[in-house]
């Protein structure tokens, strides 16, 4: 037959995991842990401990949550503290869309501006509100599939992405621990000191990326069976700066909706803790630990539980649907405009 599939579905069908292109048929893609029999046991032994630990941390915190007061807080925000908020929502939200403008730079790929941008911001969308459950970044694999990207491509404009996002995260959350600005609590088994010194850690290791994206000889790396090069130094430093203003972005959401009773610092190096907390759990939106890890950390004589959720009630609905809603409609239409590609290149015997 003249007609040729995309890449991801031939590999599916010669029987490549195509989250591993060097993987042959017939052999596994994964070696390691990940290859032994008692491995996958043992992992959802650990799993089920840690969403126990998750679920009492939740139920204790919901137990004493005066509903009621968490309602009224959400109807005294006032408009403009609300219109200023869904004002920087949607900032963060153009500036992750962009993110995959640097991949697509990096592997000269033939995706037009005007396409690379909304599957970003669907892919985001949707891995923000249903992450565990669409599999993360395999939603924007889908896409860029469909839209005629070969794996290796794909893979190389996530991993530029994966990069640019978490890069700002280390050089945030480091510097925000470093300097003290959350306190945890006395119960945490982490303290103070500790905290600051993984701080000044998570920042090496960001100063470590940068620099050896400016002198490093070799440039490119394998991790986990995938390709990785290093960009030059104007790339990462844009990288850098554009992570970083991204979640400060996000934390200045939050700040706005607690009307700025709570130090600015403190909000964003909350909202870093969460936001690991949140990968970690994998549940979807994070749903709970967000909450749980504000109340923990900020709930206290200055500002009251109902009114942290309150805030974080309105940051949900601005940041997460919202977003989602929008972004469900742009689906549709880039499923669509993939649909008819293919047709055309059907018809005209291209691939």
């Amino acid at each position: 037959s003249a007609r040729r599939r995309a890449p991801a579905e031939r590999a599916m069908a010669e029987g490549i995991d195509t989250a591993a292109p060097h993987a042959t048929p017939g052999k596994p893609a994964r070696t390691g842990l990940s290859s032994k029999p008692w491995w996958p046991w043992t992992r959802r032994a650990l799993w089920a401990v840690f969403f126990v630990l998750v679920g009492t941390l939740l139920f204790s915190q919901a137990r004493d949550i005066e509903w009621n007061k968490v309602v009224a807080a959400v109807r005294e925000l006032p408009a403009w503290s609300l219109a200023l908020a869904a004002a920087l929502a949607a900032v963060s939200h153009a500036l992750y869309s962009t993110f995959d403008l640097l991949g697509k730079w990096w592997t000269g790929h033939a995706l037009p501006v005007r396409t690379v941008v909304p599957v970003t911001f669907v892919s985001y969308a949707f891995n923000l509100n249903l992450g565990s459950l669409v599999g993360g970044f395999a939603f924007r694999y889908r896409l860029y599939s469909r839209l005629g990207l070969d794996n290796n491509t794909i893979t190389r404009v996530l991993g530029m992405s994966l990069v640019t996002n978490w890069l700002g995260y280390l050089v945030l959350a480091g510097l925000v621990f470093a300097i003290g600005a959350v306190t945890p609590p006395p119960d945490w088994r982490i303290g103070a000191m500790a905290l600051r010194a993984l701080g000044v850690a998570l920042v090496a290791v960001a100063a470590a990326y940068v620099l050896m994206c400016a002198f490093a000889k070799r440039r490119s790396y394998a991790v986990r069976g995938h390709e990785f090069e290093l960009p030059p130094l104007r790339v990462a430093l844009l990288q850098l700066a554009m992570s970083c203003v991204n979640w400060a972005v996000i934390a200045g959401v939050i700040f706005v909706l607690l009307q700025q009773q709570v130090p600015y610092p403190t909000v964003l190096g909350v909202l870093l803790i969460a936001a690991v907390a949140g990968v970690l759990t994998h549940i979807p939106a994070g749903l709970g630990v967000l909450e749980a890890v504000f109340i923990a950390l900020l709930a206290g004589d200055d500002i009251a539980r109902s009114q942290i959720l309150g805030a974080l009630l309105a940051y949900r609905f601005l940041y997460y649907l919202a977003p989602l809603v929008i972004a469900t409609v742009v689906f549709l239409i880039i499923e669509a405009r993939a649909r008819k590609l293919r047709a055309a290149s059907t018809g005209q015997g291209a691939p």
